[in-house]
């Protein structure tokens, strides 16, 4: 393992990653999504509800994990330090989120399934989402898709063709945003093998038979993954299965296909020249990349186009409960 002191989310963030966000932040509305959030979201209740919920990771709480988590701290220059919560589900699952309070959320189903160097894998993975800034735009898409689903309700599918491009372009950024936070894995681990494992045990892992699953049999899963693209008509399939296809999109990319974009970084030159300490870095721990929206006539015309909407939502409410 190896620390990366002052190391720039930038230094290994995917350029699919990058790409992807920037379609998505120059499509009209997503300023005036942007603005709304700000405007309407709180993180603080969430913070309250696993506070009460669940169990924050400490010295003397889950001490083996708090210790494993400060090492992936240091080691990719995270600062502040996020809260660590740990989540009584059996679903063996992570996730981060939080702006000016981030945390990470790992469920007591992956501390079981996984050893210590796979939980170590994890929780880089997730300090990755907060150290490209991931977080913020991961609560915009749950916020927005949320909205979204509310007005269609009421409005008879007209909320839906108002955000599908942008709801798509949302699931298309998250799932790119999740082979930066790998990447952020990796350089923690310097193990590859290690990282492969843990998406292997994610994916299907069982603690009965893990002595019968073989990670060299996973990769040549993933190969032959890779080789249904020979076949046009697979990647008309792939494509619509992550779009919904089987009646929700996924907001993340198959392990398999993780693994491939992972093999392929770990021997790339940009890779050994960060492991050598030769990257970008930067003056703070944490690059959050999303900045509060600029008031502009785009915004201000589709504040009041809501506006409109929502007045004639209200009447449509109070049609339906005079009939």
């Amino acid at each position: 393992m190896a620390t990366y002191t002052g190391i720039s989310s930038t230094a290994f963030r995917h350029p699919l990653d990058l790409q992807a966000e920037q379609a998505l932040r120059g499509l009209p509305g997503f300023d005036l999504i942007a603005s709304k959030y700000l405007e309407f979201f709180v993180e603080r209740p969430q913070l309250v509800y696993l506070m009460g919920n669940s169990i924050q990771v400490g010295p003397r709480q889950y001490s083996t994990i708090y210790q494993i988590f400060r090492e992936c701290v240091r080691d990719l220059d995270v600062n502040p330090e996020p809260t660590l919560f740990v989540s009584q589900d059996p679903t063996a699952n992570s996730y981060a989120l939080g702006q000016e309070h981030p945390y990470i959320v790992i469920n007591a189903g992956t501390l079981d399934l996984l050893n210590e160097a796979e939980i170590r894998t994890v929780l880089a993975h997730e300090l990755g989402h907060i150290k490209c800034g991931h977080t913020i735009l991961i609560q915009m898409a749950i916020w927005a898709m949320n909205a979204a689903s509310a007005i269609s309700e009421v409005t008879f599918g007209l909320g839906n063709l108002i955000s599908n491009t942008l709801i798509f372009a949302f699931f298309e950024w998250r799932r790119k945003a999740e082979l930066s936070a790998d990447r952020a894995a990796l350089l923690v681990l310097d193990d590859l093998d290690t990282v492969m494992k843990t998406m292997m045990k994610i994916s299907g892992g069982s603690i009965k038979y893990a002595h019968e699953c073989h990670l060299r049999e996973f990769q040549k899963q993933s190969e032959n993954y890779q080789a249904l693209d020979a076949d046009g008509l697979n990647q008309v399939y792939k494509f619509l299965i992550y779009n919904g296809a089987q009646g929700m999109m996924l907001s993340h990319p198959f392990p398999v296909e993780r693994l491939h974009y992972l093999q392929e970084w770990s021997t790339s030159s940009e890779y050994q020249q960060i492991k050598s300490g030769n990257y970008q870095k930067s003056s703070s721990g944490v690059n959050v990349d999303a900045e509060t929206p600029k008031k502009n006539q785009e915004v201000e015309d589709l504040q009041r186009q809501i506006e409109e909407l929502q007045q004639k939502i209200e009447s449509m409410r109070k049609n339906n409960s005079d009939q």
